[in-house]
């Protein structure tokens, strides 16, 4: 049996145990060191694997540690759960709901508005979908709203901290994707490539996160048109209790503080005052004089901060060093040549290497989280892929809307869980699984569109750092 083909066999095979192994539940980071380095000895045993590639992981793990962008990613962490923690959400759904008490559908499109507002602030898939659950949920079934279609607004709404930006997701995709990037214009003889930077991602994602939130409130819109017993409008005598001024004020009082922190953390990166990692500090200390503002910022909250933010951040990092053996180990073997050789082989070119990669995520959408599929898929396809001239912010903002559905698709959508332990009793499992259905859809016609239309990640770059 020839050297060769047991490197395609052993690349084979890593894959599949990988997939098997996180299909089975075992945790990420352990699945991925542990598949690597069962096939690095074995294929030592056999003389078709140098041992030197492994030998590389402390380096690898000395660049993570010295990667100024990955700071933000703790910062961002903070920030999110400190505004959690502050009620700011309790007060905007409050506020943005008499907004729209007049308008058909307004609760459901005040959900909406405050799961974008939120993910411009705080970009936590759970905290935004639990908070969410447990303010809106019971209001919307008292107003009569239908089971699935409230928690289905919840559930889309909370996913939309995934692609608007400050994500965590796109800071990771920015490191992920800037490292494939590099990889494939050195292969190509390019030794002095363009960056691709978070900074980047963060503009391209603004259109079409913007996009996704139009396209839901359209939805609901239409949905409470045909069906206005399933979505009906708060009463006029209700909205007549509020006066116009109290109204102002509240808008005031509870709306310019959340706006002024997006515009301080968002504005000053899309400007270029400062870094992603220098705004995520900004971010961090408003979070918390916004908090301390509403006597928010008490010893225990901002304890179970500290603690959510160590926590969430550990399983991020060492996702990371896992994924980085397992990316030595598949290239020691020759994996990113085979797979660069499939995808041009294929008929299509560009389009079916496309269109197969996102069938690929959107398949393990239905079964692993976005953290677990940027680590793993992209440092195996994305090299590939951008090697074909692909623009890389393109490429990470389709990946990003993709990933997004990860949150939606049954039956391991994370935002179902986080919505399921939260809901009252009567609205059962299948009820949020119907509700979740018509913004999967959606998703998927963003994905379209963006691939059709290329420039809604593009142009926005483009034009603001030339």
């Amino acid at each position: 049996m020839s050297g060769l083909f047991l490197e395609e066999l052993f690349v084979i095979g890593m894959v599949l145990t990988l997939c098997g192994g996180l299909l089975m539940g075992f945790p990420v980071a352990f699945t991925l060191s542990g598949v690597a380095l069962l096939a690095a000895l074995l294929g030592n045993a056999f003389n078709i694997f140098e041992l030197v590639f492994v030998a590389a992981l402390p380096n690898r793990m000395y660049g993570i540690m010295t990667n100024d962008l990955l700071i933000a990613v703790p910062l961002f962490i903070f920030m999110g759960v400190m505004l959690e923690r502050s009620k700011l959400a309790e007060e905007l759904l409050e506020t943005i709901a008499l907004l729209l008490s007049g308008v058909r559908a307004g609760l459901g499109i005040a959900v909406t508005l405050v799961g974008g507002l939120l993910a411009a602030s705080t970009g936590i898939v759970g905290a935004t979908v639990v908070t969410m659950g447990l303010l809106s949920l019971p209001t919307m079934l008292k107003r009569g709203y239908a089971a699935t279609v409230a928690c289905g607004s919840i559930c889309a709404a909370g996913t939309l901290g995934q692609i608007i930006p400050p994500s965590i997701v796109l800071i990771l995709l920015g490191d992920q994707i800037s490292a494939a990037y590099q990889q494939a214009q050195l292969a190509k003889g390019n030794f002095a490539p363009e960056p691709v930077s978070v900074a980047d991602l963060f503009v391209g994602a603004l259109l079409p996160g913007l996009g996704l939130v139009l396209l839901y409130i359209i939805w609901q819109f239409v949905y409470a048109t045909i069906y206005p017993e399933k979505m009906p409008s708060i009463p006029a005598e209700e909205r007549a209790k509020i006066g116009r001024g109290e109204m102002m004020g509240r808008v005031v009082r509870v709306l310019l503080p959340p706006l002024f922190l997006i515009v301080l953390v968002l504005g000053s990166i899309l400007v270029g005052l400062a870094t992603p990692t220098e705004a995520a500090g900004v971010g961090a200390m408003g979070a918390m004089l916004l908090a301390a503002t509403r006597g928010q910022l008490t010893r225990k909250n901002l304890t179970d901060v500290m603690q959510t933010t160590a926590k969430i951040t550990a399983m991020v990092f060492v996702i990371l060093i896992g994924a980085q053996l397992f990316s030595l180990v598949f290239r020691g073997f020759g994996g990113d040549d085979m797979v660069a050789e499939l995808l041009e082989s294929l008929p299509g070119g560009v389009f079916t290497a496309m269109f197969l990669t996102m069938a690929l995520i959107f398949f393990l959408g239905f079964f692993l989280d976005f953290i677990e599929i940027c680590f793993v898929v992209i440092p195996i396809v994305g090299p590939a892929i951008l090697a074909m001239d692909v623009n890389p912010v393109w490429f990470a903002i389709m990946i990003a809307v993709n990933v997004q559905t990860s949150f939606l698709t049954p039956p391991f959508g994370f935002s179902l869980f986080y919505l399921r332990g939260v809901a009252p009793p009567e609205v059962t499992t299948m009820d949020i699984y119907r509700g979740v259905v018509p913004f999967v859809f959606i998703q998927l016609g963003m994905l379209c569109i963006l691939a059709l239309i290329p420039e809604l990640a593009t142009w926005l770059p483009k034009v603001v750092y030339g």
